[in-house]
């Protein structure tokens, strides 16, 4: 493709995109990430995902800060196109209206659905049955330009985060660059987004990683998943945090031990076998199948149950 590209992109999300534009022929391509930062115990000098993904390719690279800095990589590239991919910076006007061909961005939602910082967490914790991407030309609004293209995808009743973040990037990727053919070709689509029907998908906060046993158990179901792997949901057990990973769901009563202990309330062990427990939610159970207790590593329940004496009638808060 005939075209002079600068592609800014921060997180593992992006590292798709940058691949296969990376593989596309374009004349030129530049890559804009966010400078280095201190990351760890040690508190080293880390580098973005994007900036890995970058050398090595080779591709001149631009690490500026601020957007004063970012525009100064505009005027020394003079680009056809931005394309933003989890930069994670707020773009001004003055950089939207720089390159001829415009800005645009791949958002992982079926826009106008989940606008915002965390679109794929929100739908995994509302429950969602399908999710999608979105490659639309940027705005100063949020995430609220035309529409190029879209593609919508299934989300498996199991899947976590981490795996419906790694499917969305590579869809988003191939998207992006059929958005770029469209664009060379100056055949691409601006389709306006429907106000009504927008829904936003704000940061995630501390509240959001607190299980409440009084939320139904698919409730307490969807929040682990969408938290998996990082950075993960837990709740109080003997004054310290437990991290849970994986569970499944019962909604109701089944023949066993649990039955004699319904009236229990919320948060206390209803069953205990050798592979796992279960807990008692505002409404069904929920069964606990990988946990990380405060300082060690994740593990089994089963390897779990091993090291602590866990019985009914024990409480989670």
């Amino acid at each position: 493709m005939n075209l002079n590209v600068l592609f800014l992109g921060t997180s593992a999300f992006a590292i798709p995109s940058l691949r296969i534009l990376a593989e596309s022929g374009l004349r030129s391509l530049t890559v804009v990430t966010r400078p280095d930062r201190p990351a760890g115990r040690g508190k080293k000098s880390s580098m973005t995902p994007v900036k890995a993904e970058a050398l090595k390719y080779n591709i001149s690279l631009f690490q500026p800060e601020g957007r004063t800095g970012l525009l100064d990589v505009l005027e020394k590239k003079n680009p056809d196109l931005l394309i933003n991919v989890a930069f994670g910076m707020f773009l001004p006007p003055a950089v939207l209206d720089y390159p001829p061909l415009g800005c645009i961005n791949l958002h992982p939602s079926l826009l106008p659905a989940y606008r915002g910082a965390a679109p794929i967490q929100r739908a995994l914790m509302s429950g969602e049955e399908y999710t999608g991407v979105t490659v639309l030309y940027m705005s100063p609004e949020l995430d609220a330009g035309d529409i190029i293209l879209q593609e919508k995808t299934g989300i498996g009743f199991q899947e976590n985060y981490g795996s419906l973040h790694d499917r969305l990037a590579e869809l988003g990727a191939v998207k992006l660059l059929q958005a770029l053919e469209l664009l060379e070709k100056g055949v691409a689509p601006r389709i306006r987004q429907d106000e009504e029907k927008a829904t936003y998908a704000p940061p995630l906060t501390r509240d959001d990683e607190k299980i409440n046993w009084n939320n139904p158990a698919i409730l307490i179901y969807n929040q682990v998943r969408s938290l998996d792997p990082a950075p993960g949901a837990y709740t109080l057990f003997r004054n310290k945090r437990l991290k849970i990973w994986n569970t499944a769901v019962d909604e109701g009563s089944t023949p066993g031990q649990k039955e004699d202990y319904a009236p229990l309330s919320p948060g206390t062990v209803s069953s205990v076998t050798k592979e796992c427990f279960e807990v008692v939610a505002g409404r069904g159970f929920l069964r606990v199948l990988e946990l990380q207790p405060e300082g060690k590593k994740r593990m089994s329940a089963g390897d779990f149950l091993k090291g602590y004496q866990l019985k009914v009638g024990d409480y989670f808060e």
